[in-house]
């Protein structure tokens, strides 16, 4: 089908209910599952990375580098994973019209399957959502429907999945449903066989960042599972309700303006967000967490997202810690996509300057961390 691309997608949405219905064939479904599996067969693994620390010569922390995957994220496990789910569960034909809630990234990967299977794909994305996600969404041959208030992506997207007769892949619901966490190439089954020949081959802390909370979901479990004494640590948004719902299970909304950070944080506890299998969770502000992803960006020679930076401020909490303390250990956590996804948004001075976000007192905090092993922020 010819993708009419549009400013807000509504010409090309009109299209899609034009010709949309609902199909069934379990021959269809063997050959697009045999599709997906072959497409995993092909890839290789993501690699993890040791980050140079050398005033911390007792503490190792290693990024598990998602942004190598045929999409670009972390998110690629889960749009496969989301995929497979629904093909097994029978809510995929080869006439279906797959719809998704996504900020983005989500969005660019289940793009990518559903363009492999030769399904219409419609992505229900924030308007704020970084042009360079929307270009990448449309590469793949989606179709972006913007809304204003990211809090109606839900909704929406519901609405136009049962208006062309297709499928809401719902990745805040399925997301820790959809993953084996017992162990059959998931992520936390990776960052274990990975870190095997490491000094501290099983990690004090596994830190991630939460959208869906499927993947904190698959790391704790796996690691309850497994019988590792390895702690889960999400690093949250300050303007994200996850760590209010963490705290206090009654808490499952936050009213205000939404963080700066795409692809985390939410102003809804999601489904698939499981407090019990979380240790710990720490909170970050959006200039911190755009100053980190800036300064890792120059460690590592090339860009990576704000999510990344997110993540790396609380491994920095957590080994600066670690060292007050005299322990010794590892630490893992996720790079989650490239930056170069945020080129005009947290890579741009006059973006900032638009949003009057000062990060020069969180870049000189986390250079510090690098330079000597503390972060004061």
């Amino acid at each position: 089908m010819q993708v009419v691309k549009t400013s807000d997608g509504a010409g090309a949405v009109e299209q899609l209910r034009a010709c949309g219905r609902q199909g069934s064939d379990a021959e269809w479904v063997s050959w697009a599952i045999g599709r997906i599996n072959a497409d995993y067969t092909r890839s290789a693994d993501t690699h993890l990375i040791p980050l140079d620390l050398p005033a911390l010569p007792d503490i190792a922390i290693y990024l598990k580098d998602e942004s190598s995957h045929p999409t670009g994220s972390l998110k690629h496990r889960l749009a496969r994973s989301l995929f497979l789910h629904a093909l097994c569960s029978g809510r995929i034909g080869p006439d279906t019209a797959i719809v998704e809630a996504s900020s983005g990234s989500t969005a660019v990967s289940e793009a990518y399957f559903a363009r492999m299977l030769k399904l219409r794909f419609v992505a229900v994305v924030p308007a704020r959502t970084a042009a360079e996600k929307i270009e990448a969404i449309e590469a793949q041959g989606g179709v972006c429907h913007k809304v204003e208030d990211p809090a109606t992506i839900y909704e929406v997207a519901q609405a136009l999945a049962a208006e062309l007769g297709g499928y809401y892949m719902d990745q805040f619901t399925y997301a820790e449903r959809a993953t084996d966490w017992r162990g059959n190439n998931n992520i936390a089954e990776s960052i274990f066989a990975q870190m095997e020949r490491e000094p501290s081959p099983i990690p004090e802390w596994i830190v991630c960042g939460a959208g869906t909370g499927g993947t904190s979901a698959t790391l704790g479990r796996f690691v309850r599972y497994h019988c590792h004494a390895s702690r889960i640590c999400v690093a949250d948004p300050e303007a994200s309700v996850f760590h209010r719902h963490w705290s206090d299970p009654r808490v499952t909304t936050v009213a205000g303006a939404c963080s700066l950070i795409e692809g985390i944080g939410r102003p809804r506890a999601e489904p698939s967000f499981i407090p019990s299998v979380v240790d710990r969770m720490e909170i970050v502000g959006d200039a911190a967490s755009i100053a980190a992803a800036r300064a890792l960006s120059q460690r590592l020679g090339r860009r990576v997202g704000g999510s990344t930076g997110t993540n790396l401020v609380a491994c920095a909490r957590l080994a600066a810690e670690m060292a007050r303390a005299g322990r010794r250990g590892s630490i893992v956590t996720l790079l989650c996509d490239s930056g170069d996804r945020y080129a005009s948004t947290i890579f741009s001075d006059a973006w900032l300057r638009a949003r009057d976000l000062d990060i020069a007192p969180d870049l000189k905090a986390i250079e510090s961390f690098f330079d000597t092993g503390d972060y004061r922020m």
